[in-house]
């Protein structure tokens, strides 16, 4: 059986390393991991490509140190298929422009209103490859080594991400390439906005992201400490020193504003982390299930203040999709519901890596170094868990492992493939609020029992603004309600990795 091509969109934090180590691990038969783009979410652009690259040499070197050691070298998927490597976005569709309003007159951001959201991906590459040549941080170092290896796991694209993904669509046969998304979806929405039809030709689209009934977990970041003496007006360079959340959603200079607007647009109880980081883009992709794809999409931006008369508004990224679309977009949401379930306990950890450790494993170092600080940390926001209980929600990898183990049983335009391991709620119609005061990033759905319209029943009627009991309107989203064992998963996804 032909292996399955994936592209994972992944702004590498903790999880999404696991991810992408998961699927590295795959056998040649399982997975084929055509790319790696990369994106902004949990950190900026460039650190999460760093920490890609910092992945790709502590897996030679684990390679390495496996086959002196006489065990299988394993991660045989990246031996036999060299994924590219491509960066995205920095920032949001349009978070800066919804923004404008609160500063005039602004400069250093090459017209946002106009150009495209991105930056050059050489002068990321070359950012990156003059930090790592310059620091005497051994990791850093062999970052440095890596990027100028022939025989590197990876290889380089100076193109933006959303374009190779696009490349890789065109130049695959239509349903045969798989994306996980498991970072905030900008680079997927971008790729839809520039060429819709050429994107719809992907097989399905696998998202980690948003929350049904569950609690949203985007959070306050933590208390700067405390200064020696109070101010009631701080000194520009303290309020530089005020903590960024984990992007920036707003590119001014530090500022007392600029940290409580940031701080503001930071906190919501009820939206998933990279749902909120970029509302539009997750509204943009799901309104792709739609029969009628305006029906759900996100209103337009209001035109810049400082420049009415702008020519290019809205930019084509925001634009609306092509009337008349050949097909919908299938995407099989894993929201926080069930990702949440599936956890990797410290003691199962320490259990696995300790022998491994003891032996010299660079990979076991690496994930150590790592994931000791993330345990501590879920520990310290617990009350009730504590020692080898304390768990790490596997929402990234849970993605993955739905690659490696489904198989394409249904025939349904809309729904994604599955079997019995895993158990699908397909053609939900589940919304993005991009605007809302207090709601912004939380997934709506209608549990009303109202009795539905006919689907040539008109558009919006009185009773049914934004068409939500029309069978015509609304997104057709799939959605993930369960796996082959929530309590199998931290198990199998260190067997894989380790080869344990």
């Amino acid at each position: 059986m032909a292996p399955r091509k994936i592209i994972i969109d992944t702004d590498p934090g903790v999880d999404d390393i696991l991810a992408l180590l998961l699927a590295c691990a795959a056998l040649p038969s399982e997975l084929e991991v055509l790319l790696i783009s990369v994106t902004y979410g949990n950190i900026d652009v460039q650190n999460c490509l760093r920490n890609v690259i910092s992945l790709f040499a502590h897996v030679e070197r684990e390679i390495a140190w496996r086959k002196a050691q006489g065990r299988e070298p394993g991660f045989a998927t990246l031996q036999t298929c060299r994924p590219l490597v491509a960066v995205g976005p920095e920032h949001p569709l349009s978070d800066d422009m919804l923004m404008a309003d609160f500063f005039h007159g602004r400069d250093g951001l090459g017209d946002i209103h106009d150009s495209h959201p991105h930056l050059s991906p050489t002068d990321t590459w070359a950012a990156l490859s003059a930090a790592a040549a310059q620091s005497a941080d051994p990791e850093q170092t062999a970052i440095a080594d890596e990027l100028v290896k022939p025989d590197a796991l990876f290889t380089i694209s100076q193109n933006p991400a959303h374009q190779e993904i696009l490349r890789l669509l065109r130049d695959n046969e239509p349903d045969t390439i798989t994306i996980v998304a498991i970072g905030p979806l900008t680079t997927l929405a971008l790729a839809a906005a520039e060429d819709t039809e050429a994107f719809l030709r992907v097989k399905e689209v696998v998202v980690m992201g948003g929350t049904i009934f569950e609690p949203g977990n985007v959070r306050l970041p933590p208390p700067p400490p405390p200064p020696q003496q109070h101010h009631p007006h701080p000194h520009p360079q303290q309020a530089a020193n005020t903590p960024e959340p984990r992007f920036r959603l707003i590119k001014q200079p530090p500022s007392t504003l600029r940290s409580s607007l940031n701080t503001r647009n930071q906190i919501t109880p009820v939206a998933e982390f990279n749902t909120f980081a970029d509302t539009v883009a997750a509204a943009r992709l799901y309104a792709l299930t739609s029969p009628d794809p305006s029906s759900t999409m996100p209103p337009h931006p209001p035109t810049p203040t400082d420049n009415p008369s702008s020519a290019a508004h809205p930019p084509p990224y925001l634009a609306p999709y092509p009337p008349h679309l050949t097909r919908q977009l299938k995407l099989l949401l894993c929201p926080l519901d069930i990702t949440s379930r599936h956890v990797l306990t410290r003691g199962q950890y320490r259990a696995a890596v300790t022998p491994l450790l003891a032996q010299g494993s660079p990979l076991a170092e690496w994930t150590t170094a790592f994931l000791t600080a993330t345990f501590a940390k879920v520990e310290l926001l617990q009350t009730n868990v504590s020692g080898d209980a304390v768990g790490l929600a596997l929402h990234d990898p849970l993605c993955v492992w739905y690659c490696l183990t489904s198989t394409p049983t249904s025939t349904s335009t809309t729904t994604p493939s599955s079997d019995s391991k895993w158990t699908i709620s397909p053609d939900e119609d589940i919304r993005v609020e991009t605007s809302g005061q207090w709601t912004r990033g939380m997934c709506i759905v209608d549990r009303r029992s109202r009795r539905r319209r006919e689907d040539d029943d008109g558009g919006e009627v009185a009773g049914d603004t934004g068409g939500w009991l029309r069978g015509g309107s609304g997104n057709r989203v799939a959605r993930c309600v369960g796996t082959p064992g929530e309590g199998v998963f931290g198990a199998y996804l260190l067997g894989r990795i380790f080869g344990v």
